[in-house]
């Protein structure tokens, strides 16, 4: 299966961090990071006005047509990580809900970033930049 590029902003620790929660979650290494502000980036999201790219995380399946974004991500981003089918059966159900929690967080994700510990957000900024390659 081709790798699927999830775009996320590069200047939001916090963005980085939960990502590289998502990349330790990808064992199979289905999910590719890509810097919204790359030039691969504004490729990918040519279809979004260059203002609302930061707004949220983006994904472009292969094979679909179109980018997803925001709460739309989760439940076929959650369904290439293992055991994550039934979290992504419940984000299908509750597509309102899921939209909403998503962007409670990208709206706070400058508050929320002084929650996670240091380590993580190395940790996770290391494995972007292995997973990005």
């Amino acid at each position: 299966m081709e790798r699927v590029p999830i775009l996320y902003d590069d200047e939001c620790r916090f963005c980085r961090a939960s990502l590289g929660l998502l990349l330790i979650w990808d064992r199979k290494r289905l999910l590719r990071p890509v810097a919204i502000q790359s030039e691969e980036g504004a490729r990918l999201l040519a279809e979004i006005p260059e203002d609302e790219r930061l707004e949220s995380a983006h994904a472009v399946f292969p094979g679909e047509p179109g980018v997803v974004s925001g709460g739309a991500v989760a439940a076929p981003v959650l369904r290439l990580l293992p055991a994550g089918a039934p979290l992504a059966d419940l984000a299908v159900r509750i597509p309102r809900t899921t939209d909403r929690g998503y962007r409670w967080v990208a709206d706070n994700r400058g508050s929320l970033s002084r929650l996670v510990p240091q380590g993580l957000k190395d940790r996770a900024d290391a494995l972007v930049r292995e997973r990005a390659e």
